[in-house]
């Protein structure tokens, strides 16, 4: 029997993060995949539910407890799956936040939300980025993922779902889906995404940053708003990470990608 292709994904005890790991675990190929998450109970859950519902699968979960904001936490984390794996194949930097819905309800300063979504979205990714950079090295295909999300300002201009349009006058009335300190993020994450490329040629690292549209997560702590906005399930998003890893979009590394073709910058 080979042995398994090692997965870590971050943020992934819920939304599309659980749905990327569920899709890995159910997989008929081997994987053991790193499940990192800011509360370990929460992870912990997480990984018992995707066992209860995939009941039949040999693959294998690993819980590890990690904080995009805590550099304390990400050397820890990474001091953790060291001692257990020897490589990681894929690296797959799913965790993010945003902070707009709290600013738009009053509850941030517009200084804490654009900070707040920075220093998660990409601070805290490239950091564990470059902490497990070794451990990627290690692998004989190594791959790293970014997860993009409203990020493709060409598109914005056209349609800037999900806010909706604003009246004339200042102040702006509170809308329901704020998104720019999370899209300006999510946007320098392309950025980052290209820089990771550029240094990785040499190593042979294929790197993508991958598109899964707008999904039905609780991302923004608002599940009557998502729900309004009638979107597609998680899972669509946790299955086409998993054909990356599996090598079907390997002609498109270095790109913006999503399920049936690129996406612009």
């Amino acid at each position: 029997m080979s042995s398994p292709t090692v997965v870590l994904v971050t943020g992934a005890n819920s939304g599309l993060g659980y749905e990327i790991v569920k899709s890995f675990y159910e997989a008929p190929k081997p994987y053991h995949i790193i499940m990192t998450s800011r509360s370990l109970e929460n992870g912990t859950a997480a990984s018992d539910q995707i066992k209860n519902e995939v009941p039949s699968s040999a693959n294998t979960i690993q819980v590890v407890q990690m904080d995009l904001t805590s550099d304390e936490s990400i050397n820890a984390a990474f001091a953790a799956v060291q001692s257990t794996n020897p490589k990681i194949d894929a690296l797959i930097n799913n965790a993010g936040a945003t902070f707009d819905i709290k600013y738009s309800d009053g509850q941030l300063s517009l200084r804490d939300c654009f900070n707040r979504a920075y220093d998660v979205n990409v601070t805290g990714t490239t950091i564990v980025t470059h902490t497990f950079m070794p451990l990627l090295l290690a692998s004989s295909s190594p791959r790293l993922l970014f997860v993009a999300g409203l990020s493709q300002i060409t598109q914005a201009a056209v349609k800037y779902f999900p806010t909706p349009p604003q009246p004339a006058g200042w102040p702006k009335p509170a809308v329901g889906f704020e998104t720019i300190g999370y899209r300006c993020s999510k946007t320098a994450l392309n950025m980052l995404m290209l820089d990771w490329n550029h240094k990785l040629q040499a190593d042979g690292v294929r790197v993508w940053a991958v598109g899964p549209g707008m999904l039905a997560t609780n991302l923004g702590g608002k599940p009557e708003l998502v729900k309004a906005l009638n979107l597609d399930h998680p899972r669509k998003g946790g299955r086409l990470m998993r054909t990356v890893v599996e090598g079907e979009r390997d002609g498109d590394a270095g790109k913006v990608i999503s399920y049936d073709g690129l996406l612009p910058l």
